[in-house]
């Protein structure tokens, strides 16, 4: 589904002319339509067996009306830090459909937690169980408990955002997971009834998932037989989005099978396959400049606001709000203006731009705005929400005398 299309030359979100709305918000902006969320969500929900928890993936995108939208669909949160956590409840997502990842939870990420008594721990390692057994057991509460298992399994994604082999810093490995069951069992505060798992993300093959599944499923059988009570499986996410990416019913077949070899019911963390479709970027052509060799767009967003074609070499498709005839097309480099080498989206194949042109950067919709930052004091794009032919400004453009406000100057320095 993608209802971000052209009208004859005009390109729309829904029933919204993108360069309309870009007049009213100013540029660059993200601009992120409803009808796909939900359709998107509603696809993947339908995929995968009845009763899964569908904890949508904070980190991907954590706009607050991203997560009203999918929380008004009965999705639940994966969430990796205290400040997704209160995202997810600002939003509505009630704490029993709230999970909590991670690696480095701090205490009082932990003990918020608790306090709001979420669905479950994606534990990490022995010393977070320990941790939590420890704060749990001072509230005089329990802490329900997943141990989160590194498969060893190569997900054939970028190194970047791999997470299932033994060389990152995620889960416990696959070897000490009995070790590790047993100690959870002897500690107070804990209720272990979980295994979990996560590859990384934008997999676009089923085939480690598979493998990550048949060595998780192995295990199943041999802690319970060592008394565990495993009762439900957090397979995580990492489904990709765009063209190559797997197929989501095959994707709902093989969880569904899983789950009834093993009498578990799911917990599935996707993030980027509900969002990334939905948003564009939209910025402006700043100048046209001729290098030795290259022709340079040098355009008003730049990596800190759509950093993954720096850190990852990510691919996004860029298109020109007018269109042409393949014919008239010409060859650009399509850079922002940080300064950094780095600040490179690609070359691209457009109309002939000049300055004031508009173009959209398509598939932004996950790790977009979420990684953003105010890099050369430059203020992240604004986002739009966008439903049928309204609009809303759902997180505006902080200007410079705001962000300004933010940093304080010591009394020994006035």
């Amino acid at each position: 589904m993608n209802p971000i299309v052209f009208r004859g030359s005009r390109l729309f979100a829904e029933d919204v002319d993108l360069a309309s709305l870009a007049e009213h918000v100013g540029t660059p902006f993200y601009c992120y339509s409803t009808a796909v969320l939900e359709g998107n969500f509603r696809t993947f929900a339908s995929a995968v067996p009845t009763g899964t928890l569908v904890a949508y993936a904070v980190k991907a995108n954590g706009n607050l009306a991203v997560l009203r939208t999918l929380a008004k669909l009965g999705a639940g949160a994966d969430v990796v830090s205290g400040g997704e956590l209160k995202k997810a409840l600002a939003a509505g997502i009630p704490p029993n459909k709230i999970v909590f990842s991670g690696v480095g939870k701090s205490a009082a990420e932990l003990s918020l937690g608790l306090r709001e008594q979420i669905f479950q721990f994606n534990v990490e390692s022995e010393a977070e169980l320990e941790l939590l057994a420890k704060l749990a057991t001072s509230a005089r509460l329990t802490a329900p408990v997943a141990l989160r298992i590194n498969p060893d399994v190569d997900a054939q994604t970028h190194a970047k955002i791999s997470t299932g082999t033994a060389e990152t810093k995620f889960g416990i490995p696959l070897e000490r997971a009995p070790e590790a069951y047993a100690a959870a069992a002897r500690l107070a505060g804990i209720e272990v009834a979980a295994i979990h798992v996560h590859l990384g993300s934008q997999l676009t093959s089923l085939e480690p998932f598979e493998r990550a599944f048949r060595r998780i499923g192995d295990l199943i059988p041999v802690l319970r037989k060592a008394g565990h009570r495993i009762e439900r499986a957090d397979l995580g996410g990492g489904i990709g989005a765009g063209t190559a990416a797997p197929d989501i019913v095959a994707y709902g077949g093989l969880v569904e099978r899983f789950a009834r070899e093993h009498r578990v019911s799911l917990v599935l963390e996707p993030g980027r396959v509900i969002a990334a479709n939905a948003g564009v970027l939209i910025a402006r052509v700043l100048y046209v400049k001729e290098g030795w060799r290259k022709r340079f767009a040098v355009i008003d967003a730049g990596m800190n606001d759509l950093l993954r074609p720096a850190l990852y070499g990510a691919h996004h498709e860029i298109v020109s709000l007018r269109q042409s005839d393949e014919g008239s097309m010409e060859t650009y480099d399509v850079v922002g203006p940080v300064c950094e080498t780095s600040d490179t989206f690609g070359t691209y194949r457009l109309p002939p731009l000049h300055a004031g042109d508009l173009v959209a950067i398509l598939m932004v919709g996950a790790y977009g705005a979420a990684m953003a930052s105010a890099y050369n004091e430059r203020s992240p794009a604004a986002e739009v929400l966008v439903r049928d032919s309204q609009w809303s400004l759902v997180r505006p453009r902080m200007n410079d005398d705001e962000r300004l406000r933010l940093d304080r100057i010591p009394t020994w320095l006035e």
